[in-house]
């Protein structure tokens, strides 16, 4: 019988699992069994976020959902173009010119004009859900403690607003972990290992520890497929930021475009270069963060 004990100690929280096979369970059981393990240095510390992280938290979390039911509704209505063969030719969808398409489309019957408009107002709404969301989430960001990390942040290419505040929502003050390993297995980043004897053998990505961060980390990693460049968009991220930051995020475009190349030349397949990517760019964001020094 398994069961998870919470208590605290010394005013911080902490985690463990009873013994399988005990099957009686008292408070008192269980401040002897913290106590053995506080003495035995094996209690690890859980991280309790603020409040306001949290409240934070919660509302790019909310952009997240908004964003997933957006292509959810758009993938909805190609699909229901498609089985009628309409096809769009334009350059690029949801494209101010493919949005006049659509509002030129005609169907045959009256119940399939409905349901085409349906669907397209179904995208409409979850569009503007979104950007009130962005708008909020921009909005509240501002006096938020963390502001000036998610700032520092958004010097890293590909590390855009919502990049940058979605990691710092999740995990918090990135200078807690105490070096940029222990931030990358607790993102799941880290290859899990299947090794015995002399053979050692490393599979996939473990994939613990928080998705919602480890996903974001994971799109932005693409940004690194292509030769290191400061483009207007990342100096203009820059322009108010200490130069040391600045050089953190050069070295890492250097380093990240070239292993990029690499990876790729010797035939690793992408998505495992890409989680290699994110994997060390979550390293030069402790380093940044830790530059940055902590909130006040």
């Amino acid at each position: 019988m398994r069961g998870d004990i919470h208590n605290e100690i010394g005013g911080q929280p902490w985690e463990t699992v009873a013994q399988p096979g005990d099957h009686v369970k008292t408070d008192k059981r269980d401040a002897v069994t913290l106590a053995r393990l506080a003495r035995s240095g094996d209690l690890t510390p859980v991280y309790v976020p603020a409040v306001g992280d949290e409240a934070i938290r919660d509302l790019a979390r909310a952009r997240e959902d908004a964003l997933k039911d957006l292509n959810a509704a758009r993938f909805r209505l190609k699909a229901f173009l498609l089985r009628n063969d309409i096809r769009y030719t334009g350059r690029a969808n949801w494209s101010a010119e493919h949005l006049r398409w659509l509002a030129r489309l005609v169907f045959p019957t009256p119940a399939q004009q409905i349901v085409f408009q349906e669907y397209v107002r179904t995208v409409t709404e979850r569009t503007d859900l979104l950007r009130r969301l962005e708008a909020e989430l921009v909005e509240q960001a501002k006096p938020w403690r963390f502001q000036p990390v998610v700032a520092a942040l958004q010097a890293l290419r590909g590390v855009q607003f919502t990049v940058a505040i979605t990691t710092i929502a999740e995990l918090g003050d990135l200078t807690r972990f105490d070096n940029p390993r222990q931030l990358m297995s607790y993102l799941g980043l880290t290859p899990s290992e299947y090794s015995s004897g002399e053979r050692r053998r490393l599979g996939g990505i473990t994939k613990t520890g928080n998705s919602h961060a480890r996903r974001v980390l994971i799109e932005a990693a693409e940004a690194y497929r292509h030769r290191a460049k400061v483009s207007e968009q990342i100096r203009a991220r820059q322009q108010h930021l200490p130069q040391p930051i600045c050089d953190i995020a050069w070295r890492a475009q250097v380093r990240l475009c070239g292993r990029f190349r690499k990876l790729l030349a010797r035939g690793k397949h992408p998505n495992t270069v890409t989680a290699a990517i994110a994997r060390e760019l979550a390293g030069f964001m402790w380093a940044i963060a830790k530059t940055q020094g902590l909130p006040t």
